[in-house]
């Protein structure tokens, strides 16, 4: 060897040991990908035997070392360890090789370091099959079984030639259905007898020495699922709402079929040859898995981005055996906006809505009945057409004296006639002012009573205040007969909050259950009192409609100070 390749190698190998893991990603497969061979047997691995660790690595450099020191392992053939290619060659394994090995693999830009796990086994007691070192295979009957032997794949691809031999537990395989291809046994119609005990065997020769490799392999046979076309579980030939420039990612679930034999479609093409210019779609591959005993299989279809074109594409899943195929489709289509959200809102909020305009009218229906009346009904509106002489005959308990005669007669003489007669125009007949001495008392009751839009009685609490209405038989009958005949409104007003209506005359009973009633809390002191107030409302929205007298109007209105009002008894 030259002197200027010694120091480029002795280079090479001083800036590989000086880079640490820690520089590199990793990528421990020591769990997935054991390998084992036995004690005096070659072995070699590939570090490039799967997928690529980074796609960016694809012009790289790849040196294999030994874990936890990163000694390189040198390419010198004479080498027992070496480094061919992107393998590492053991020539042969010996005890002491077992552990932990990585390669590295770089370019300018990326690193990174891949791990395997190698075990060494050693045949202490000299049988043909060693069950630590055998690897499950597993096939099914009725069918072409195939067992492959992993450790001769390098070896065979460097010498062809070279026969490989099976053994069945210990004895050479001579059956016509066993036939040896490459480094695999091909079985012809499998039957439970097959399973068993495999070793396969190769002599591989190297620098003038002879190696054995062989590999032990214990063989499951299972019985054959049911031969039956596969299943497509998912998609169901539908479609599926999907918004514009979102990401979609549908399954296809299908058993009885082979990986290769499960994929998708888009317009009767395969979806890498229809998106060949794009990579917006593209399928994803997932491992079989078992599920209630059946091997199941998805297949994932990936739209990154869904525009206008896939809407109009059918994507169709396909999944194929021996014994059938079957197919399943599904269509994308615009998501059609939810309008229950909205709608269940514009319910509630109408719900509310009306809740809200029930209360509101609840507490201020008097006040928007009233605001009503004098907004559309004039003052002669029912003056002429009812022939009706008084809005209100008023009665009252004369039999009352003491402090509670001068309220009464204060509410009913002085009050009453101030609010309802000069404030909002109203007519009134009150017994004991505008009935003459002398006259009938049932005639004029009843009289009256027919000639008046409403009949006001006011009420105190005790039983003697109704002895108004108790005088006569007569009058009462009077009283009933207008009530009936002439169908009038009845206002009950009570001075005192009346507890008990028990001792009350029936036909009182009956008003207050049917009208109810009106209480009277104000001061008896006060001179003055406007009709905006709410016992003055509540006994208004009872009264007949008429025109209220604006403001401007009641302060021209004469302002009438009389004096109190005797009591007038008959």
């Amino acid at each position: 060897m030259k002197p200027t390749t010694l120091f480029s190698c002795s280079l090479t190998t001083v800036f590989l040991s000086s880079i640490k893991a820690d520089h590199c990603n990793l990528y421990n497969l020591s769990s997935k990908l054991q390998h084992l061979v036995l004690e005096g047997q070659p072995l070699a691995i590939n570090c490039l035997s799967g997928k690529m660790p980074n796609p960016e690595l694809k012009e790289h450099n790849l040196t294999w070392f030994q874990a936890g020191d990163h000694t390189p392992v040198l390419k010198d053939p004479h080498s027992r360890i070496q480094q061919r290619a992107s393998s590492i060659w053991f020539l042969p394994a010996v005890l002491e090789d077992s552990g932990s090995y990585g390669c590295a693999i770089r370019n300018t830009t990326h690193c990174s370091h891949v791990y395997f796990k190698l075990t060494v086994f050693q045949n202490t007691n000299g049988s043909c099959f060693n069950a630590n070192f055998a690897i499950l295979q597993s096939v099914y009957t009725a069918s072409n079984a195939k067992i492959v032997c992993p450790n001769l794949k390098y070896f065979k691809d460097e010498n062809p030639i070279l026969t490989v031999l099976w053994y069945k537990d210990c004895k050479l395989i001579k059956d016509r259905r066993f036939q040896s291809l490459d480094n695999s046994l091909m079985i012809a119609n499998t039957t439970v007898e097959d399973q068993g005990r495999y070793t396969c065997q190769m002599p591989y020769y190297y620098m003038g020495k002879q190696y054995n490799v062989s590999r032990d392999i214990s063989l499951k046979v299972k019985e054959s699922p049911p031969r039956n076309p596969p299943e497509i579980f998912f998609p169901r030939n539908h479609s599926i709402e999907a918004e514009l420039g979102s990401n979609v990612i549908i399954d296809c679930n299908t058993s009885g079929a082979e990986v290769d034999h499960v994929f998708w479609t888009v317009n009767n093409s395969y979806i890498d040859h229809y998106y060949k210019h794009s990579k917006n779609v593209f399928e994803i591959y997932e491992k079989e898995i078992f599920l209630e005993g059946k091997p199941f299989l998805r297949v994932r279809l990936n739209i990154s981005k869904v525009s206008d074109e896939e809407y109009q594409n059918v994507f169709v899943c396909h999944a194929l055996n021996s014994f059938g195929q079957v197919a399943a489709y599904v269509t994308l289509s615009c998501k059609v906006p939810d309008f229950r959200g909205p709608l269940i809102g514009m319910f509630l909020v109408g719900f509310l809505l009306a809740i809200g305009a029930i209360l509101f009218y609840s507490f201020f229906k008097i006040d928007i009945i009233l605001w009503y009346r004098n907004s559309h009904c004039p003052l002669s509106s029912k003056e002429v057409s009812d022939g009706k002489i008084y809005d209100a005959f008023v009665l009252h308990p004369t039999a009352v004296t003491g402090a509670r005669r001068y309220n009464l007669d204060n509410f009913v003489l002085k009050l009453l006639p101030e609010v309802l007669e000069q404030q909002c125009g109203y007519k009134l007949f009150i017994v004991g002012r505008d009935d003459l001495p002398g006259q009938a008392v049932v005639s004029i009751t009843e009289d009256t009573i027919k000639q008046s839009r409403r009949l006001m009685i006011i009420l105190e609490p005790e039983l003697s205040s109704c002895s108004r209405l108790e005088e006569t038989s007569e009058q009462q009958i009077a009283v009933y007969n207008a009530l009936v005949q002439c169908g009038i409104k009845v206002i009950l007003i009570e001075m005192e909050k009346i507890k008990n209506y028990t001792n009350m005359p029936e036909s009182i009973q009956y008003i207050k259950q049917k009208h109810g009633v009106i209480r009277w809390k104000k001061d008896f002191a006060e001179e003055s009192q406007p009709a905006n107030t709410r016992f003055w409302k509540n006994v208004r929205y009872q009264m007949p409609p008429r025109r209220t007298v604006s403001l401007s109007e009641i302060h021209l209105l004469p302002q009438f100070h009389s004096s109190p009002v005797m009591t007038i008894t008959r």
